[in-house]
């Protein structure tokens, strides 16, 4: 979806300022957070709490911070798959006469089950495009969720590689199955995608799937 999240090649953010020896956490309340999404029923698909995060309100989006905005989704998502109630988000008490629920992730699986590597890699089409293949990526400005960054839609590219067929996160996101489809990297050089004034020799790469590209 057209968003506020999706910023890439956006002006006006301020300063890209990196943090030497930054921590991986800055509050102890952030590793909470991490911890109840890695645990909640709702972690089964990680593209639908990605487009959960894309619907927080643009003026909450900026004014708040990364693990707020996990938490801001956490708990909508909580509520609306009818894990809790809003009354017991509102009071931070669960409802003594709500049924108990089995937990997806109990203390004794933590290491086994974060050990574990997943895979988007499934079963598919066979590619429409090899390396070498000039593609353009397609204007589409979808009302659900993508992973086509705004700023590179109708821009020309050459495919790099092709991963074979990967969940398509689109269809995924909305509880339509894993709808795997081919998916490739594909390099963008920068003057095709900020003009004339960028560097010569710089590009980008993107993983893109086959539905967000046409031949150019």
């Amino acid at each position: 979806m057209n968003g506020v999240h999706d910023m890439g090649g956006l002006h006006g953010l301020g300063p890209v300022a990196p943090e030497s020896d930054e921590p991986v956490f800055h509050a102890d309340w952030e590793k909470r957070v991490l911890a109840m999404v890695i645990a909640s029923p709702t972690r089964g698909n990680i593209d639908a709490g990605r487009h959960r995060r894309e619907r927080i309100p643009g003026p909450d989006y900026l004014r708040i911070s990364y693990y707020e905005r996990w938490f801001e989704a956490l708990t909508a998502m909580l509520v609306d798959s009818g894990a809790i109630s809003a009354e017991e988000l509102a009071s931070g008490r669960a409802d003594p006469a709500a049924p108990r629920a089995t937990p997806r992730l109990r203390p004794g699986d933590v290491d086994a089950t974060l050990s574990r590597h997943g895979s988007y890699l499934r079963e598919g089409s066979a590619p429409a495009f090899k390396p070498g293949d000039a593609v353009r990526a397609r204007n589409l400005n979808p009302l659900g969720h993508t992973r086509l960054p705004r700023y590179v839609r109708g821009q020309s590219g050459v495919v790099e590689f092709s991963h074979g067929a990967h969940v398509f996160p689109d269809t995924h996101a909305h509880g339509g199955g894993d709808d795997p489809r081919p998916l490739y990297t594909v390099r963008f050089t920068a003057r095709e995608l900020w003009g004339p004034d960028a560097a010569e020799r710089d590009s980008i790469s993107l993983d893109l799937w086959e539905p967000y590209l046409e031949r150019a």
